[in-house]
């Protein structure tokens, strides 16, 4: 009765369902192990300690930025150099732009430091100026900003002396010398001694792209579904296709349906 899973065409459509079978299984795994990877990260995070609970470390021993060293304090000692606005920025809901100065190292290497964060338009509002001769900064490190951080502005068009985006291959293009591929916000912005709305506020540490249950975690679980879900269909579909075509193979053994392939040769003869 089944001897016509061996024709050519049961041929294909066998082969199909042995190669997309697993290869559905396959990528429904892959997709539930990347969600099972983000929740795991974000249960990490959740019990690190608070960044200012740390103690901080130097600049070099932290690099290069991943999820355990994301927020760490890190210490770097130089002198502060370029300025740059970083506009559109929000903190606490309302809108505003970070200051960032460039902070040369010994080495020749510099850093973007954001100092702090101010209120209303750049050019519109007074900026603190930067502290002078060499410094020892303790800021919370951050990975380089990308085109699907929060804020960043991807149009261009900005007036000299802004940043839409804080990475180094945004300062690379505006800067003379060599910029480590990561930043720090500083927690202590020494606005105690002045007043306002030229008070730098801290910026906060955000968590690393890819350790929280965000929109993406949830999107790896939706498509596990979807592929285990089309292995299943797959499967179903063949079973199906196997019972019909057993069905009718017994329905023409019994005589219930004439053969069509008998008949045929009958009005030819």
């Amino acid at each position: 009765m089944y001897r016509f899973l061996l024709t050519p065409r049961w041929w294909g459509i066998n082969l199909f369902a042995v190669l997309a079978i697993p290869l559905c299984v396959f990528m429904g795994t892959w997709q539930l192990g990347r969600f099972e990877d983000r929740v795991q990260s974000h249960e990490q995070a959740a019990k690190q300690p608070a960044p200012g609970a740390r103690a901080a470390k130097p600049l070099d021993d932290l690099l290069p930025v991943d999820t355990v060293t994301s927020g760490r304090p890190a210490t770097a000692t130089g002198r502060y150099a370029d300025q740059f606005l970083v506009p559109g920025r929000e903190l606490d809901d309302k809108s505003g732009f970070y200051v960032l100065n460039m902070l040369r190292t010994d080495g020749g290497k510099a850093l973007p430091v954001v100092r702090g964060w101010l209120p209303g338009r750049p050019g519109h509002t007074p900026v603190p100026a930067a502290p002078t001769g060499e410094v020892t900064v303790t800021g919370d490190l951050q990975a380089s900003e990308n085109t699907g951080t929060d804020g960043v502005d991807t149009a261009g068009g900005l007036p000299d002396g802004q940043l839409g985006m804080i990475s180094a291959a945004s300062l690379v293009n505006l800067v003379p010398y060599d910029v480590y591929d990561a930043w720090v916000t500083l927690q202590d912005t020494d606005s105690s001694a002045a007043a306002g709305d030229s008070t730098l506020r801290p910026v906060p540490a955000v968590a690393p792209q890819g350790s929280g249950l965000d929109l993406k975690a949830f999107q790896n679980l939706g498509y596990t579904g979807e592929w285990f879900v089309f292995a299943a269909f797959v499967l179903f579909m063949w079973f199906r296709l196997v019972r019909r075509e057993a069905e009718a193979a017994r329905d023409v053994k019994l005589g219930l349906v004439p053969d069509t392939d008998t008949d045929a040769g009958t009005r030819t003869a």
